[in-house]
């Protein structure tokens, strides 16, 4: 196991380097110190700083400037950059059980340096062994040390297969698993491509009798370790080189009447006896099912992760390009950066902010999700188990979108900021937002998605409607609408910008705006099937302009109000507070402020102030945020090694940075023997060869 890196707080938190950089960071009023301390803690910012200590100085991680490697080469670095992680131990089994937030921390760590290699560690070891440890019992533990040894190599797979317990039953005790037709073949799994050697297939499973008891997990052995022949009876490939994250092998299989033990069935939720007969510890179906929703959750608790992850990249190297890039100003002779442009601060920082708010939201939401796994392994089938599965079903399908759409916009957001360096493929805002794409589809499509989150929060509002029953969650995030009917009654009575610099003044938007978006999608689902529709047909038709809005505001609200008790809560020092509140501020109005036209047709707003005081609130948030924006972004940014970009490089030395990145990679000091002729370029050559 690697060693902690060692030493005080000017070893873990070194000052920054002196450059152009310096007059903004001078402004800020807090010490960023003291906010990583807050924000991380000194355990967590050790364990960040020797993940990124141990990458810099090991030469298989080492950046290659202008390298174009071949699919199969960036594969199989790929691979072996990964056997090196478990190598390290970064993270043992004990570890994830003390501390489960450095789970996500070495995902974000490894995420910084190249998204397929945190996906490819991620699927193997974080997506199956919590698909194990969820789903299986005492008889699957065995996975485990496979699965860090790298004995095994897995992935995860849902499709539309088939299990049959086989007969006789007490002389082969097997399940047969096979594809019925092509359409039921599983696409675009991870791992699967080149590498996987089992996968944990869900397949609806079926006893003598042909009774059907939906879908369960299986382990399947796809291809021979030695080997990585496939098995037999399994057909399986490789996708092909994609947009992105080139250094994942997802791949496609199917299974023609494969054969495994009737051990493989993970069978927490439900077993099969030797003899044939179904069993489960869940006498409710329900309850059975609000339980595998849980279970199904950790994929999308990850991606939201990534995807701030990607988000925090993008903001570090256009907020940096933006304090050191000069443009004009009031005279011919003074140019000033930027980011002082109320432009480039509205386009920018709300993306700030909402890394931090979402970043503290994924931490939430993994914790939660953490808990949800800890009372299935302890054998935990209360009513409030299921609905904790539910409940965390809902919030990660919502969450998934609403950050990797987040990422997307702000990732485009920050290539056009940077103007052509933004273009320019070794500045990486071209390889974040094609790495940050699939997050939009992988774990199910965005827009599919929300309807689980909307179905979740229609099913809560049937039951108040017919009998009263009130509304209740174990994470309490739908608790609010038990006063649905008088936040109904609620209209937008700020009146100046001052008294709208809160996030509080968001919150009580934002609940209004569920409790009317609940109440007109639950109106249009009852008028479709009045009017004839099939439930499903009147779901689908609910869904475009009332089920979708409802999801992500309900969402959104949920981001918010954590962030907003986070901030506010009475341990944070005095001296954070008001920065703190300004991201949470600018953040939720952000946010709110793109449903201007539902809260006007709802009649929440009225009049043209209420939408000139939410946009003006905005636009002076952002001026406040900017004065603090380069401490901020030290928080999220990585190493230089990491980051890998120069024009986000922290010495803010733009133009030394992106010169001598662009002359390395084109090889022009080598050619360029011309240029020592013009005295004015001597200093800047030797600098430059200095450098490289």
């Amino acid at each position: 196991m690697v060693p902690p890196v060692e030493g005080g707080d000017a070893a873990l938190l070194p000052e920054f380097p002196r450059g152009p950089l310096d007059a903004y960071r001078a402004r800020a009023s807090f010490s960023w110190k003291e906010l990583a301390l807050f924000t991380e803690g000194e355990d967590m910012l050790r364990f960040k700083k020797t993940i990124f200590s141990a990458l810099e100085k090991d030469p298989l991680f080492a950046r290659s400037p202008g390298a174009d490697l071949s699919l199969e080469k960036y594969r199989e670095l790929n691979f072996l950059r990964c056997k090196r992680i478990f190598e390290y131990d970064f993270l043992s089994v004990e570890d994830m059980f003390k501390s489960p937030l450095k789970v996500p921390a070495l995902i974000q760590c490894l995420g910084m340096y190249d998204s397929s290699l945190a996906v490819k560690y991620l699927l193997h070891s974080l997506v199956f062994g919590s698909a194990v440890y969820s789903s299986g019992s005492e008889r699957h533990l065995t996975y485990i040390p496979k699965i860090f040894s790298m004995e095994a190599y897995l992935c995860h797979t849902r499709t539309e297969m088939f299990a049959n317990y086989n007969q006789p039953f007490s002389l082969v005790q097997e399940f047969i698993i096979h594809s019925p037709d092509f359409e039921a073949a599983k696409f675009w799994v991870g791992n699967m491509g080149k590498t996987a050697t089992h996968a944990v297939v869900f397949a609806k499973l079926h006893v003598p009798g042909d009774q059907c008891h939906g879908l369960h997990p299986f382990i399947v052995q796809i291809r021979d370790p030695k080997t990585l022949l496939p098995m037999p009876g399994v057909m399986v490939g490789d996708m092909g080189k994609k947009l992105g994250q080139n250094g994942l092998d997802n791949g496609f299989a199917m299974f023609h009447k494969v054969r495994v033990p009737r051990q493989s069935l993970l069978n927490r939720m439900g077993d099969v006896t030797p003899e044939g007969t179904y069993v489960s510890p869940f006498k409710d179906v329900r309850q059975r099912f609000g339980v595998s929703l849980g279970g199904l959750s950790s994929g999308r608790v990850s991606i939201l992760s990534l995807a701030v992850v990607n988000l925090k990249l993008a903001m570090a190297i256009a907020l940096r390009f933006s304090a050191t890039r000069r443009q004009f100003g009031p005279t011919e002779e003074e140019e000033i950066a930027v980011l002082e442009y109320p432009m480039q601060q509205c386009r920018l920082l709300p993306y700030l902010a909402a890394a931090y708010a979402l970043d503290h939201f994924s931490k939430s939401l993994f914790l939660d999700l953490v808990e949800f796994q800890r009372g299935l392994a302890s054998g935990d089938r209360s009513a409030r188990q299921a609905e904790l599965g539910r409940e965390i079903h809902a919030l990660a399908s919502a969450s998934k979108p609403l950050a990797s759409w987040t990422a997307q916009q702000g990732i485009q957001e920050c290539r056009e900021a940077c103007g052509g360096h933004g273009y320019l493929a070794m500045n990486r805002l071209g390889v974040l937002r094609d790495d940050n794409d699939p997050n939009c589809t992988y774990e199910g499509d965005n827009n599919v998605l929300l309807q689980q989150t909307s179905n979740y929060l229609l099913g809560l509002l049937a039951p108040r409607v017919q009998d009263g029953a009130c509304f209740r969650s174990p994470l309490k995030s739908v608790d609010f609408l038990d006063a649905y009917p008088s936040i109904l009654d609620q209209k937008f009575e700020v009146s100046s910008v001052a008294d709208c610099l809160d996030s509080a003044v968001a919150l009580a938007a934002y609940k209004w705006l569920v409790c009317y978006l609940l109440r007109e999608t639950y109106q249009k689902l009852n008028q479709e099937k009045r009017s004839g529709s099939s439930d499903f047909e009147a779901r689908n038709n609910c869904q475009v302009s009332h089920g979708r809005p409802l999801a992500l505001a309900f969402l959104e609200l949920t981001v918010v109000q954590r962030f907003h008790e986070h901030v506010h809560q009475p341990c944070v020092p005095p001296s954070l507070r008001a920065v703190l509140g300004r991201l949470s501020a600018l953040y939720a109005l952000w946010s709110l402020s793109r449903h201007a036209a539902l809260l006007y047709r709802g009649g929440y707003f009225s009049g043209e102030q209420a939408g000139e005081v939410l946009e003006n609130a905005v636009l002076a948030l952002c001026s406040q945020v900017k004065r603090c924006s380069l401490p901020l972004v030290r928080l999220i940014a990585p190493p230089d090694f990491v980051l890998d970009s120069p024009i986000g490089r922290a010495t803010g030395e733009l133009y030394k940075n992106l010169w001598g990145a662009v002359l390395q990679e084109s090889k022009v000091l080598e050619r360029a023997s011309w240029w020592p002729e013009f005295s004015v370029n001597k200093p800047v050559i030797g600098s430059l060869k200095s450098k490289l």
